[in-house]
């Protein structure tokens, strides 16, 4: 049998990074987290937690934060049936999921109210690519997740949200000064582009289906989508946006398309460990809701 009480210590001191943090969201001394935590790994016989700044989880210790978090979320329910057992809100729940920038930055944000709104459960949002996000469903780093993988992961189920529509759109005067003779490979070529991160693959498949043969464009690197935008908009380079988020700037023509009817999109999907709690199930209908309501919904 599990001491639950070391592993609570376990998830918070992952969660918050230190043996101090971890310390004050359970109201007891550092100390008595060293000693919970000492104590688990000696009967495990396995480390759990990488001492360092931050402190990280071993994949044992990731396997254990996930098995603790639906163990609370699970004691979470059994106290709403059992309004008479003592109250597991002394310690508010913290969820951790992952979620791609755009989406955050788009249609998520209201799936996240309407959730905290109805349920005392804290949520802590990673942030990854599309494509990376279900490597943390794998990693038992997160329960739930965004991303672009249909095929769920390992004890997972995916449902799909529907699609973020991309497209390639810079300032009329940078268009002006890089594609007046327009956009091909050598022209491409020469304009500097905008890329989120070192995952971001966008800009080079929209840039694939128009030269087959491949483009290296010189780079901007800018890992915010609010700044990608502003970025565009001030001439630093051309990028691929979700289109819900420029709306305006094409309206206002403060940015246009570098070449017209050429959207990509990217097919986006719900994972969430498998057999989760009813807590968990509202957050996926909150997130449904949001995806396919609001002015940033999914195609």
């Amino acid at each position: 049998m599990l001491d639950y009480a070391a592993l609570h210590a376990l998830a918070a001191v992952v969660r918050e990074g230190s043996f101090e943090r971890a310390a004050r969201t359970l109201h007891v001394t550092p100390s008595a987290v060293s000693q919970r935590l000492k104590a688990l790994e000696e009967r495990l016989g396995i480390a759990l937690v990488l001492r360092g700044t931050p402190c990280t989880a071993t994949e044992a210790g990731r396997h254990l934060c996930r098995h603790a978090e639906r163990v609370q979320l699970l004691e979470h329910e059994l106290g709403a049936l059992l309004p008479a057992q003592p109250s597991v809100d002394a310690e508010r729940m913290t969820v951790r999921i992952a979620v791609n920038a755009d989406s955050l930055a788009t249609w998520f944000v209201p799936a996240m109210a309407a959730f905290a709104g109805q349920t005392p459960v804290l949520l802590d949002v990673g942030v990854d690519d599309q494509d990376h996000t279900a490597e943390r469903l794998r990693s038992g780093d997160v329960l739930a997740a965004v991303t672009a993988m249909a095929k769920p992961v390992s004890g997972c189920n995916s449902s799909a949200l529907g699609s973020m529509r991309y497209v390639a759109a810079a300032s009329p005067a940078f268009v002006q000064a890089h594609f007046a003779d327009g956009v091909h490979a050598r022209s491409l070529a020469r304009a500097p582009s905008l890329v989120f991160d070192r995952k971001d693959r966008l800009q080079s498949r929209w840039m694939r289906r128009l030269c087959p043969r491949g483009v290296e464009a010189p780079r901007h690197w800018l890992p915010s989508p609010q700044a990608f935008a502003e970025a565009a908009c001030a001439g630093m380079g051309w990028g691929m946006h979700p289109r819900s988020l420029i709306a305006q700037a094409l309206r206002e023509g403060t940015l246009v398309e570098l070449v017209p009817d050429t959207p990509m999109s990217v097919p986006l999907y719900w994972q969430q460990a498998r057999g989760a709690p009813p807590l968990l199930k509202r957050l996926a209908e909150a997130v449904f809701q949001a995806a396919r309501s609001g002015p940033h919904a999914l195609d």
